[in-house]
């Protein structure tokens, strides 16, 4: 019988379906794994990945599912309640199902997002574990970052000491760094705003060399976006190579293999290729699997955990980071391209809360109670709310995969609000739109999304590109906003454009994948502007450049690294029982 997620908090759904969590060993024999195919690590343990690919890889895949979102409120509408609330569905039909999902950072969990684990009876056990750096790959991480910019740094006093026959006497040549101009920051995993900028290398000649440095989250560094887009450990180790560290003072990259570090990093992550097997609460199997941004990269699990899962499972359920403008398009028109994987469905979540903000209700604020008027029926809200939603079902046909719209359904929504939902859905796209019930109710409670699922599972599917790799940046940034984000154009800035067309200019930047920056609270760059704006153009004001991911990321608005803490931070709540260990307070 599902838990009572009114009465229990997550942690305690955890702890008690915790008790009977399979096994390394249980979930090898369940899985047809041999034993030097997996890697304990306590309750849990990784796959080896290589091993088991080698294997298994010419089986045929299972069925691909994507989890996405309409433009969400700042609470989140619960995309991965959701991913496992449908493997549990799935499950409950006889259907062999699991999924991958992001690994949570230390940075939203302990401040105002919490850990990112599902909720109620759609939850991923070990939960602790889970929320709290499970098997060490975002410390793997950190650490590869970190030994980068030693590497930075120490060269650049050694260079500020010594001649150029010294640094040859040393095996070494001058990269003739300039310190002005470094890309990358030092990494920590949590939202530490005050070490946003600082300087370092304060003291005499021997303490490093004086200049503005900072910190970023480490989910934020470009090795977490290389591991959800690598496919084996040369494919890591080339792509570290190439990350462009600084810039040296003739404007000329300096790269981690300039470094001479790159191995070193690699050495670091090597085993951050391994999924980690987690579950949900009724047992079925979820891969974690790198945990990337998903503004600034491509804010999904990894490749790798797709390609591993729909070997090992019928049904394999992927997510994509914020809605559909954003995450879905990055699916579509970057992992998809890299993975080679082709996708059946995409469900599309929403709540009613979400529609009624879209229709014109008060503004949702984390950590403040929610307005009155999203916990009383408010048909007109709705409908005017609805817009938004219908906008990201036209997104996602567009990719010829099918949608299928899943309302996450809330204590507070009523059913004329629902079946209100329901109704202009199906007149008006011809999409099956489901309510789930999975927070509640788990598996028993996302039996009719599984079941919409399965059958849109079924259909051929006409997969296409929303652009080619030939065109130019300029014109697929201008197709992603008239035909994702609805907006009439773009506008650029002339800093902006002229790296465009430099960058279009170099047949070497051809192939890097087009990885947009903007507000996910909004289908513009106004991230107060709701529903399906109009009469607007989206504005670059800038174009980052990831050499090691290969990615050009246009900006259409402000973007930080380093989230800063709120004043009611989510560490405020958690603690330990003394007597037993147990953590409690995690949601």
């Amino acid at each position: 019988m599902p838990y009572d997620p009114t009465v229990l908090a997550d942690w305690q759904i955890a702890a008690e379906a915790e008790k009977n969590m399979p096994t390394p060993e249980e979930w090898a024999e369940r899985l047809g794994l041999r034993k030097d195919e997996i890697i304990p690590y306590g309750r849990i343990c990784k796959l080896d990945y290589l091993k088991i690919w080698e294997r298994i890889k010419n089986r045929p895949n299972g069925k691909y599912i994507d989890i996405t979102a309409i433009t969400p409120t700042p609470l989140g509408e619960g995309k991965t309640t959701t991913t496992l609330g449908l493997i549990e569905g799935l499950a409950k039909r006889g259907k062999s199902a699991g999924g991958c999902i992001r690994q949570p950072s230390a940075g939203p969990t302990f401040n105002i997002k919490g850990t990112a684990a599902g909720g109620g009876n759609a939850l991923l056990i070990p939960m602790v574990e889970f929320s709290l750096g499970l098997t060490g790959d975002i410390d793997a991480i950190t650490n590869a970052h970190n030994l980068t910019m030693v590497a930075l740094t120490a060269r650049l006093q050694h260079e500020f000491n010594y001649s150029d026959e010294e640094l040859a006497k040393r095996g070494l040549r001058r990269l003739d760094i300039d310190p002005r101009n470094v890309q990358m920051r030092w990494a920590i995993d949590f939202c530490a705003q005050a070490l946003r900028r600082i300087i370092i290398g304060l003291g005499g000649r021997n303490d490093g060399f004086m200049m503005e440095s900072g910190f970023q989250v480490s989910v934020s560094s470009e090795l977490m976006a290389i591991l959800a887009i690598v496919k084996d450990l040369k494919d890591l180790r080339e792509r570290i190579g190439k990350i462009t560290v600084a810039y040296d003072k003739r404007g000329n990259p300096v790269t981690c293999e300039d470094l001479e570090v790159a191995g070193a990093m690699a050495a670091w992550m090597r085993n951050t290729i391994n999924p980690t097997l987690c579950c949900t609460v009724e047992y079925q199997p979820v891969l974690v699997h790198a945990g990337p941004f998903a503004n600034i990269a491509v804010g999904q699990s990894s490749i790798i955990g797709d390609l591993l899962g729909l070997k090992l499972w019928d049904y394999h359920v992927t997510e994509s980071g914020f809605g559909a403008d954003i995450g879905f398009e990055k699916f579509w028109n970057v992992k998809c391209r890299l993975s080679g994987l082709v996708p059946n469905v995409a469900v599309i979540v929403c709540t009613v809360r979400a529609l009624k903000m879209h229709g014109g209700g008060p503004r949702v604020v984390p950590g403040r109670p929610l307005p009155e008027a999203y916990k009383k029926e408010n048909l007109e809200l709705v409908e005017k709310g609805v817009a938004n939603l219908l906008h990201h079902i036209g997104i996602v046909k567009k990719s010829g995969v099918h949608p299928v719209v899943c309302i996450n359904r809330f204590a507070t929504d009523t059913e004329a609000e629902l079946e209100l939902i329901r109704r202009i859905v199906e007149k008006e796209t011809g999409a099956a739109c489901v309510v789930s019930e999975h927070w509640l109710r788990g598996g028993e409670g996302a039996l009719e999304l599984a079941d919409a699922v399965i059958e849109a599972c079924e259909k051929p599917v006409d997969f296409r590109f929303l652009y080619p790799l030939e065109m130019p940046l300029r014109e697929r940034v201008e197709l992603i906003a008239r035909e994702v984000y609805g907006a009439d154009g773009v506008v650029w800035t002339s800093e902006a454009e002229e790296k465009a067309k430099e960058f279009e200019k170099n047949a070497a930047f051809q192939n890097f994948s087009t990885m947009m920056v903007k507000t996910h609270l909004s289908l513009s760059h106004d991230p107060n502007t709701k529903g399906v704006p109009k009469g607007w153009k989206l504005p670059i004001r800038d174009i980052l450049i990831f050499t090691g991911a290969q990615f050009l990321c246009p900006m259409a608005g402000d973007i930080t690294l380093m989230p800063g803490t709120s004043s009611d931070p989510a560490f405020r709540r958690i603690d330990i029982d003394v007597e037993t260990g147990q953590v409690k307070g995690l949601f």
